[in-house]
């Protein structure tokens, strides 16, 4: 029986890990919208993505968890009614975690690529413009690969933390690895097995998240280590 409850908890580590990587998936690209922002030359869109950061970065995870959740379905519903329509806005708990882990890791992540993209040297650009060289050609190899290797390291930390962060979603609902265990933990007495299970599950992920990225830092290292020769 307790082989059962543990095989339960493993299978729910996939829905972990997909919601793990949907969210990585919004943040990334609320994150280069958000850097490109702060970068433009429009104040606008500059005050925009600053009041962004500054309000998702400024409450609590859980806080904008619920109201993700509870409070924003309620009001579009009101709203909805208000006009006549009967349609209900129910969103999933996955979908509602999804949402909510990458509009608040999008704004971290934004502050990684805007470092990254400071980061690279003003004369790399204009000497490519020199060259001829058009604006993809230039994004795609000299700005990307510079940008990937300077933001690796806030953009590793901002993943591991973002995995940490699913576990709040069994909080609404979602039948994750956290959401098992305390259930499994409940049923049988024992919460230190099911927990250090838990534990486990997010631990293996760091490591071999950790180890692809040692890989990806040696990749994008060479040219640097070639000319620091």
């Amino acid at each position: 029986m307790l082989s059962d409850y543990i095989s339960s908890v493993l299978s729910a580590g996939w829905i972990t890990f997909q919601l793990a990587l949907t969210s990585l998936a919004l943040a990334v690209v609320l994150g280069l919208a958000g850097a490109l922002c702060k970068r433009s030359e429009h104040r606008a869109l500059r005050v925009l993505a600053e009041i962004y950061t500054t309000l998702v970065r400024g409450i609590p995870d859980l806080v904008l968890m619920l109201l993700m959740f509870y409070s924003l379905p309620a009001l579009l519903n009101q709203w909805i009614g208000a006009a006549g329509g009967r349609y209900n806005v129910d969103p999933s708990p996955f979908l509602s975690g999804a949402l909510t882990l990458g509009v608040i890791f999008g704004a971290y992540m934004t502050e990684t690529f805007r470092g990254a993209l400071e980061g690279i040297p003003q004369g790399q650009l204009e000497a490519a413009q020199a060259y001829g060289l058009g604006r993809v050609k230039t994004l795609r190899s000299i700005i990307l690969p510079q940008m990937v290797r300077l933001a690796l390291p806030g953009f590793t930390n901002n993943w591991l933390v973002l995995v940490k962060a699913t576990a709040l979603v069994s909080l609404i609902g979602l039948q994750d690895i956290m959401f098992r265990a305390k259930g499994a933990a409940e049923a049988t007495g024992k919460p230190f097995t099911f927990y250090l299970l838990a534990g486990g599950f997010y631990l293996l992920i760091a490591v071999l998240s950790l180890t692809l990225v040692g890989w990806l830092g040696r990749r994008y290292s060479q040219g640097v280590r070639e000319l620091a020769r």
